[in-house]
């Protein structure tokens, strides 16, 4: 499923600290019969070939809908969070190329981009109303953009797949049937099918007459994301409301955010985003983003998407809610910490040179390609140029005023969510708590 992507504090023009943006996002409301069934399978393994990776592993709230780590593992692997380690008899075959985003306030309407360089997008000119890589092998039935990223990682092998050849659902993936009848997602839909207390669940959603397809999957797993992860009764948000106006440190810091430092001309709205893309000479580490017939190890970004040249190194920009809770930051995870991702933003080209791969959470893994970042200087190079921010300096009382004011961001109920962890799931499958 779904994880970060590169966090921008764009230090562009700034803005008039009046200019604060309306609390008036418009949410999704889903049937609760549909939220509780998208809970179970949202946790439950079954999805994932191996049956050994819930979406959950890499967007637990334990980690702020995330997964505590800079580049996620997937298949191969056991445990939650940095404790995840490997399995020597299935070895992970990479680290899942980028940082696993946070899901919060993605039921709202205004989140119709997804992922970090925007590959799965509204779009009204495609006959289903979104462009994705799979062009016209996409399917109808997704109620949302939002359902229809939920395709994506049960048709990687590194996240929810599994190897080549090891199980059905991998097979298929790795023959290319992936939407017709026989492929990885028909035979993900029968699985569930098979299992008695999901097909009961499903006839109060879709009807006891109506086959489970994927779609139906993913309309409930979107469902059930949409309540669980609304955030938008913030500090933040009160203020906005009139309610309860922030102070002290945390009104310094809003003031700074929405004027002098200019933060909030790329992270705008209720949800700190533009839902735009920018290049801001992030740091890239683990083994990029590519076909597994490419040797490289970098990550365009949304180039990959576009092809346009000017689009090269630019990311998706995220919302900054529950902010504190969500790192690793970056679209590769570079940074563990929220300062040190704020003073990158200060010198972007500055801090990709003087980058360490330290300041990032990686599990081991035998053999993974890591610090190529810091081995290629032409790469580095191509990075820093495309990057779009002019030095500007902050003083650290005023860096301690923007982490105060983002702190006001994070939303307690939408941290620990409204049904929390299920203490078990109609597969007899264990969860991940």
């Amino acid at each position: 499923m779904l994880r970060h992507i590169a966090l921008l504090l764009c230090l562009a023009a700034p803005l008039q600290a009046a200019e604060l943006p309306k609390p008036d996002a418009v949410f999704a409301t889903p049937d609760q019969a549909s939220v509780e069934l998208g809970w179970l399978l949202f946790y439950d393994p079954v999805l994932s070939g191996n049956q050994s990776v819930a979406c959950a592993t890499c967007h637990h709230p334990k980690f702020g809908t995330s997964d505590g780590v800079s580049l996620s593992l997937g298949d191969g692997a056991t445990g939650l969070g940095p404790e995840r380690v490997v399995d020597p008899q299935n070895l992970p075959e990479q680290r899942i190329p980028r940082n696993a985003p946070a899901l919060f306030n993605l039921g709202a309407d205004e989140f119709s981009v997804m992922f970090h360089d925007g590959r799965l997008e509204a779009d009204a000119s495609k006959p289903n109303g979104i462009r994705t890589p799979l062009g016209d092998e996409m399917v109808l039935g997704f109620d949302s953009v939002l359902s229809a990223q939920a395709m994506f990682p049960v048709l990687s092998g590194d996240e929810m797949a599994g190897h080549y050849s090891e199980n059905e659902i991998s097979k298929a993936v790795r023959l290319g049937h992936l939407t017709h009848n026989g492929g990885a997602w028909d035979l993900i839909a029968q699985r569930i099918s098979a299992i008695p207390a999901y097909r009961q669940r499903f006839d109060q959603v879709i009807g006891a007459d109506q086959p489970i397809g994927f779609t139906d999957i993913s309309n409930v797993l979107a469902d059930f994301i949409a309540v669980e992860w609304r955030a938008d009764n913030s500090a933040f948000d009160l203020h906005l409301r009139g309610t309860a106006p922030l102070s002290g440190a945390a009104l310094d810091g809003m003031n700074l955010f929405y004027g002098a430092a200019g933060c909030g001309s790329c992270h705008s709205g209720q949800f700190q985003t533009d839902h735009g893309f920018h290049a801001i000479a992030m740091p890239q580490i683990g083994p990029g983003k590519g076909a597994r017939f490419e040797s490289h190890h970098r990550d365009t970004g949304r180039m990959r998407v576009t092809g346009r040249a000017e689009d090269a190194y630019r990311f998706r920009t995220p919302s900054l809610r529950n902010v504190t809770q969500t790192g690793p930051y970056g679209h590769a995870g570079a940074y563990a910490s929220l300062e040190d991702v704020i003073r990158h933003h200060l010198d972007p080209e500055a801090a990709l040179q003087a980058y360490r791969l330290d300041k990032a959470v990686l599990q081991s893994l035998p053999g993974a390609v890591d610090t190529w970042v810091l081995d290629r200087p032409e790469e580095m190079a191509a990075i820093a140029a495309a990057n779009e921010l002019a030095p500007r300096p902050l003083a650290d009382d005023q860096i301690a005023d923007l982490l105060a004011f983002l702190a006001a961001l994070d939303d307690p109920t939408g941290l620990t969510g409204r049904l929390g962890v299920p203490k078990a799931v109609p597969s007899g499958l264990p969860v991940d708590r």
